[in-house]
């Protein structure tokens, strides 16, 4: 039976976060709250005799992109029409790039299952405009709010290098990753601001020739996108199978039926009419520029989790789970800095103050808990002040206030009694309120040493120091002997 081989590239749309639309002045903010078509002007409405002019901070977001995606800058790129008729491209046609991009021959690292590293090849980056928004009415025709029209759009292309459902979702959350890091796209496929679209195809192991390629849209999640690409490479191999030829096409992704659906066929590039933009200049990206912005780059979340096993001493897992998020990296970092020790950092925010973030369905940089009182509470740990269990008592409170531990300590009662004359006379009363448990350890039975401190735990309300309890308790039953 013959065997087949996938071959997927993706194409990646990403709304960059700026202020300003791409060509025009309008507010983006406005294009997401605005009530539909007024957050609008002549230009992004695309009415004659209005000429664009090129949102610089666009152009930096994209460089930001494109170097951390290693690619070459080219010096001279130009900005392109791609004339497409649409009811949600006013214009008529779409300004883009085609044959000199911002920036090609890239590569992004992925993390494979198993462990393994692969980088996968990025073909080109490019700016453009986004389109308006359509919402269809069952039976009822089609709606359009072109508040979105103009909105500055990142496309990334990859390289067809990805061979299956689980490399596709590696290489986008990993980009995804990436450009949350670089703060240039929030990441949000629900919202519709970073649209991922595989290209994909079949074609026999060991060929060199491409196989007819389908793309998947509507994706609205890394679970429907892999879902998505498993059940077209099912499709496409079955067809194939029975010596079917399959399609090229524009599929969409039915989240209900779990199955993709013909949406129109596919273009070339040729059925666009790519010409330049007689309307803008060509776009100049001089040294100085790609140097600076190479100089603000943050550092990455690969090189992080790098740094942060090699010079931290982290596991691979924990340096992973505190990367994964900028704003999670940073509030560790400031944790560190603030004198903690990482490890144990490290567990305390994994471990305790995630539970309480996710239960409270806030980010980390919304918390009422700062690195410096994290820091703290762990102090009055060492310090012997508070027992490990109630220093997690005193992280919900300080995640409820915004108190700092060492108030709340006073305010609860919650100081640990270290003191040893003291402690010694609450471990005699207990002794002697169960001298039949003693006679029973003192016969053998030894296992009830760790009773003996529960109860000592139980009269102290837990404020008994819990290592000096047990050295007592094992002081006064030898004395028995």
């Amino acid at each position: 039976m013959n065997r087949f081989e996938a071959v997927i590239g993706l194409e990646v749309h990403a709304e960059l976060m700026t202020n300003a639309k791409m060509f025009c002045g309008c507010r983006v903010v406005d294009s997401v709250e605005a009530p539909p078509n007024s957050a609008v002007c002549p230009i992004c409405l695309g009415m004659p005799g209005m000429l664009p002019a090129i949102n610089r901070r666009a152009v930096e977001f994209a460089l930001r992109v494109a170097l951390a995606l290693n690619c070459e800058i080219q010096a001279e790129n130009v900005f392109a029409r791609k004339n497409y008729f649409y009811p949600d491209l006013p214009k008529g046609y779409q300004i883009s790039q085609y044959e000199l991009p911002l920036a090609r021959h890239g590569w992004l690292e992925i993390s494979l299952p198993g462990g393994a590293k692969r980088r996968v090849g990025i073909r080109r980056v490019h700016i453009e405009e986004d389109t308006g928004k359509l919402t269809h009415l069952d039976g009822e025709g089609s709606l359009v709010d072109y508040n979105r029209s103009g909105v500055p759009l990142l496309e990334i292309v990859s390289e067809p290098e990805l061979h299956s459902a689980e490399e596709v979702y590696a290489y986008a959350v990993r980009l995804r990753q990436i450009l949350r890091y670089l703060q240039v796209n929030s990441g949000d496929l629900e919202k519709g601001v970073l649209r991922v679209e595989p290209n994909i195809s079949l074609r026999p192991q060991g060929s060199s020739e491409f196989g007819t390629r389908t793309e998947v849209k509507n994706l609205n999640s890394f679970r429907a996108l892999a879902a998505a690409t498993e059940y077209e490479l099912q499709r496409q191999e079955a067809i194939l199978r029975q010596g079917g030829e399959v399609a090229q096409e524009t599929r969409g992704w039915h989240e209900g039926r779990r199955e993709t659906f013909s949406q129109r066929s596919k273009e070339e590039a040729e059925d666009y009419r790519y010409f330049p933009e007689p309307d803008l200049p060509p776009l100049f990206v001089d040294k100085a520029w790609i140097d600076r912005v190479r100089q603000e780059l943050p550092e990455l979340p690969a090189a992080k989790v790098d740094r942060y096993q090699e010079d931290l001493d982290l596991s691979h897992y924990d340096a992973s789970v505190l990367t994964e998020d900028r704003p999670i990296a940073e509030w560790f970092e400031a944790a560190v800095k603030a004198g903690g020790e990482p490890k144990r950092v490290a567990n305390w925010i994994i471990n305790n103050l995630f539970a309480l973030i996710n239960e409270s369905q806030q980010e980390i940089t919304s918390i009422r808990v700062t690195p410096e009182g994290l820091v703290s509470l762990l102090k009055l740990v060492d310090e012997e002040t508070i027992s490990h269990n109630s220093a997690k008592d005193v992280l919900v409170e300080m995640f409820k206030t915004g108190k700092a531990p060492d108030a709340i300590v006073g305010e609860r009662g919650l100081a640990q009694i270290s003191d040893e004359q003291a402690l010694e006379h609450i471990v005699s009363k207990v002794l002697a309120l169960n001298a039949q448990q003693v006679q029973a350890y003192l016969e053998g039975k030894e296992q009830l040493q760790g009773w003996f401190v529960g109860q000592v735990m139980r009269e102290t309300r837990g404020k008994a120091n819990p290592e000096l309890a047990n050295e007592l308790v094992t002081k006064l039953l030898e004395r028995r002997r």
